[in-house]
């Protein structure tokens, strides 16, 4: 059939979710007949996948994540192989949470169903063994940084970097139009809070957040505070964590909105992960925090190669983002650490000068790049 197209989907985080969207309406706009089966969130169910769970049951962070989740994922990925095997897509397209596709991909290509993945995992920082198991589940890697593409092809896998969405997506998102949409006076100093989306990042995140806010409250009455969630379900999670009567002086909490709070801000406090790239791509200046169980941190540190766990020290010249890990997760460090982006002009302008070449190198208009590799993949 003429613009017919299914895809077989599978997007078991927030932002394997986002990215998923992106990539469906543009290969919508070159296979009006597109249709999707797999899982999903609420981006990818705007474009008509009906999810076969919802993500919050598959995706996870460390070992305690692990061991709650990991019988009813088995489950659904079993279900789900044993449907796209019934009625084959015309490729699968795995997002991100290598953990449950790697293994899927892996049967669906055995049975024939041509398979991309998109995002690569932190193969070249820990795990490196997984090349093999990558090498032997898809037949295209779609990367979102330019060191990675040469990393898989000297291993012998099949890689193409198509640039990052996120990129794209920012390209017209400044501070000032950012702070005139979250009517922030333009004298105004705010600092964006983003403790994470996973259960486990907000559950060891979240109170040291709150108290982090509370002592930079207390030295400044005049700062404000942006806490943007993912979704309520994110919301719901955060207030189970710190407590529903929590006291948060001078936060205003959005409803998504993550990229435009971040734009508007002068420095941001966040988990590892997208949001560190976010702010990044925006240039807001950043302090990192990471935290596991203990001996999810062990294996991490046993397996690692390389020492910084964000992703703007590894595309920035020189790194300069503070990181803390683990039992450096305190109200003093990360106060501290934001408070001297907010008053050293000598740190802040370092950071900004190091953030300012991410965008440029990330912008190469990926959706597109993507619908066209998959359809390439597809036909062959």
């Amino acid at each position: 059939m003429e613009g017919a197209f299914r895809l077989g989907v599978v997007a078991a985080e927030t932002s394997g979710d986002t990215l998923g969207g992106g990539v469906v309406r543009a290969l919508r706009s070159r296979y009006p007949k597109l249709t999707i089966r797999g899982i999903g969130g609420p981006e990818l169910a705007a474009e008509g996948l009906e999810s076969l769970c919802d993500i919050h049951d598959l995706s996870v962070m460390g070992l305690e994540d692990i061991v709650r989740k990991l019988p009813r994922a088995l489950l659904l990925r079993r279900r789900l192989f044993q449907d796209l095997l019934r009625d084959p897509p015309d490729l699968f397209l795995g997002i991100d949470s290598p953990d449950f596709n790697l293994r899927l991909e892996s049967w669906l290509r055995a049975a024939g169903i041509p398979v991309a993945h998109l995002v690569s995992p932190t193969v070249w920082a820990w795990r490196g063994y997984r090349v093999r198991k990558i090498r032997r589940s898809v037949d295209h890697m779609l990367v979102l940084f330019p060191f990675e593409e040469s990393f898989y092809r000297e291993r012998g896998v099949p890689a193409t970097f198509v640039g990052h969405p996120a990129a794209d997506e920012v390209a017209d998102l400044d501070r000032v139009s950012a702070r005139q949409s979250l009517a922030i006076a333009p004298g105004k100093r705010v600092v964006s809070i983003l403790p994470g989306s996973r259960v486990s990042e907000i559950k060891h995140l979240a109170p040291v957040f709150t108290q982090t806010i509370s002592k930079l409250a207390l030295a400044d009455p005049d700062l404000e505070f942006l806490l943007p969630f993912a979704s309520v379900k994110v919301r719901e999670m955060f207030f189970e964590a710190v407590g529903q009567d929590a006291s948060l002086p001078q936060v205003r909490f959005l409803d998504g909105q993550a990229r435009t709070a971040l734009a508007a801000s002068d420095a941001a406090l966040l988990a590892s992960g997208t949001a560190a790239l976010e702010a990044a791509l925006v240039g807001c200046p950043m302090v990192v925090a990471y935290r596991v169980s203990a001996v999810s941190f062990w294996l991490a540190r046993l397996l690692a190669t390389t020492r910084y766990v964000s992703m703007p020290n590894h595309l920035m010249p020189t790194p300069l983002v503070p990181e803390f890990l683990q039992d450096q997760v305190d109200q003093s460090n990360l106060s501290a650490a934001v408070s001297r982006l907010l008053n050293s002009s000598d740190h802040r302008n370092e950071m900004l000068q190091g953030l300012s070449g991410v965008r440029d190198a990330l912008q190469r208009d990926a959706n597109h790049n993507i619908a066209r590799l998959i359809g390439e993949f597809a036909s062959k």
